[in-house]
């Protein structure tokens, strides 16, 4: 059975790669929360940068082939911010609801056609058994809106507040069908799962 990491501690992430990742069989994934492996401070200064970062560290304590993503939510209003920050917006220990409170206080006078916003992923991988630590992104892009107000229980990060294109209802009350279907993250995987396969010599379901 071929083993990969999925270079993250974040329990939404690893239960989404999960997610991804079922219909390739003979395939082992780990987690960041599997190993003994150290933080990586992300101190790119790009989504694509931080990503590789992860990757890079990963794969060199793992010796598997790794998978990392970097992403965040990127606001018309705000030209572009948090974007990278997104994890930290209303501090280092700042929890979800933290930053999405943050985040209604900033938009709470702009209105709602000026409430534009995209959630952006990078995937990077790196394969440490290729000679030259082979290495490939993919990037995934899902617009929608800000809402005036957090609803949902079924997400995480700013799923709470964030109104997918097509939709009026938020991520973390559509729940992770929809997400699966619509995220940044799940368009970067679909751009990158047959890379992956082709690489590690997988077929998908």
């Amino acid at each position: 059975m071929k083993q990969l990491l999925i270079a993250t501690r974040n329990p939404g992430k690893v239960r989404e790669f999960a997610q991804f990742f079922a219909d390739i069989p003979d395939l082992c994934i780990h987690s960041l929360n599997d190993l003994q492996c150290p933080d990586v401070e992300e101190t790119g200064n790009s989504f694509q940068a931080n990503a590789l970062l992860k990757a890079q560290a990963g794969a060199a304590h793992s010796k598997m082939p790794t998978l990392a993503d970097d992403s965040g939510l990127e606001v018309d209003a705000l030209d572009g911010q948090p974007g990278i920050g997104s994890r930290r917006f209303a501090g280092p220990d700042a929890t979800d609801a933290h930053n999405n409170a943050k985040l209604l206080e900033q938009l709470q006078h702009v209105e709602e056609s000026a409430r534009g916003a995209q959630f952006r992923c990078v995937l990077a991988w790196v394969n440490p058994a290729h000679e030259k630590h082979q290495i490939h992104y993919e990037e995934g892009i899902c617009r929608g809106y800000i809402a005036f107000a957090a609803t949902g229980t079924k997400g995480f990060g700013y799923d709470p507040i964030f109104i997918p294109e097509g939709y009026q209802q938020s991520f973390a009350t559509l729940g992770p069908e929809i997400k699966r279907m619509l995220s940044h993250r799940a368009r970067a995987w679909q751009r990158m799962s047959a890379y992956i396969c082709s690489q590690l010599d997988l077929r998908s379901h």
